[in-house]
């Protein structure tokens, strides 16, 4: 089977993690109730993030990324109900936790960089007193202590602390992101999920924000979910990455093994459709049809109207789980070699 050069996934420079997980999901499923009927965002969700390890979940708009990274908080919109499944962080279940409860795990435990971190800063409000506000809220501590624990923080993502009074209008987009950044991080969180967080940054500033991450994880032992659809950014931030399609996921295992030896057909198209900047010029892969819709998907393999490969058996029965390692699919005409 012919196959196309794939973005360049090398080694994170972060922490090699001993099997410790710091997140363990469960069957997680979610669904949002609107008129017409049952969403199934996430629908029956399982991996697991060791202690240190960074892990990126990839797939196109629309199938589940930003809800799993809702639903690990608890911050879900009215109309969201958990239906079944657990969240075991540091060992303790968040799912059947009530807002309350789940207060003094957020920021201190487990935190986020939202999708569109730069508009999340209250425009009224110096920068320096909106992180100061987390802080009060989760940790008791003096203002003098608060302050220094702030410049701390703009050391820590790279911002000049003359910025800390100043207010966000006066900040670039860049600093604004790194500002997001150091909020999530004020109380040293155990687990940061990242939603996207330089998606509206140039290439440029993205990459600056990208070895800012990597950084701080490294500096602060801390686990880290990356959550994106552009494949490049997730082969160099992460150490195991998460293939998801119509709320599941259907590919997981190391970074280099996901990127070099793809098992599933969507994982494959995904890969063929970025171009390489090594090598003899290729067609780049198109992924053709559109995702199916949540309300209603369809029986069988998820992606069985959209697959090349796809046989009677794909639209009839779930695809069984395919190993290599640690590595999986869930497929039931897996690529060669596995």
């Amino acid at each position: 089977m012919e196959t196309h050069p794939q973005p360049s996934a090398t080694e994170p420079t972060t922490n090699v993690a001993t099997p410790d997980p710091v997140l363990a999901v469960e069957d997680l499923t979610m669904y949002y109730a609107t008129r017409a009927g049952d969403v199934r965002a996430v629908d029956g969700i399982s991996f697991a993030v060791q202690r240190g390890e960074s892990v990126g979940l990839v797939g196109e708009s629309g199938c589940g990324k930003s809800s799993i990274a809702m639903a690990l908080l608890k911050l879900l919109p009215e109309n969201a109900r958990l239906i079944r499944g657990k969240i075991l962080l540091n060992g303790a279940d968040l799912a059947p936790l009530s807002d309350d409860e789940m207060r003094p795990h957020r920021w201190n435990h487990i935190a986020m960089v939202f999708q569109a971190a730069m508009n999340a800063l209250n425009p009224v409000y110096r920068v320096g007193d909106q992180i100061i506000e987390a802080l009060d809220a989760h940790i008791r501590s003096t203002p003098e202590i608060s302050m220094e624990r702030v410049r701390e923080l703009f050391d820590l993502v790279s911002l000049d602390p003359s910025f800390i009074p100043r207010y966000p209008h006066e900040y670039s987009g860049g600093m604004k992101q790194r500002a997001g950044i150091a909020m999530a991080l004020a109380c040293e969180p155990d687990l940061l999920i990242a939603d996207e967080p330089t998606t509206a940054l140039d290439v440029i500033v993205q990459d600056r924000i990208l070895k800012e991450l990597r950084k701080v994880q490294e500096a602060l032992n801390m686990s880290l979910i990356y959550i994106s659809h552009d494949m490049a950014v997730i082969a160099e931030v992460s150490h195991a990455v998460g293939v998801m399609y119509a709320g599941r996921i259907v590919e997981w295992g190391e970074t280099v093994d996901v990127f070099h030896r793809p098992i599933h057909p969507y994982t494959q198209t995904l890969m063929s459709a970025f171009p390489s900047v090594t090598g003899p010029k290729h067609k780049l892969g198109m992924l053709t049809g559109e995702p199916p819709n949540l309300l209603t998907p369809p029986p069988g393999c998820r992606f069985h109207p959209r697959c090349p490969y796809a046989t009677d058996v794909c639209r009839s029965e779930e695809p069984p789980t395919v190993r290599s390692g640690s590595h999986w699919a869930d497929c039931w005409h897996p690529l060669d070699g596995h």
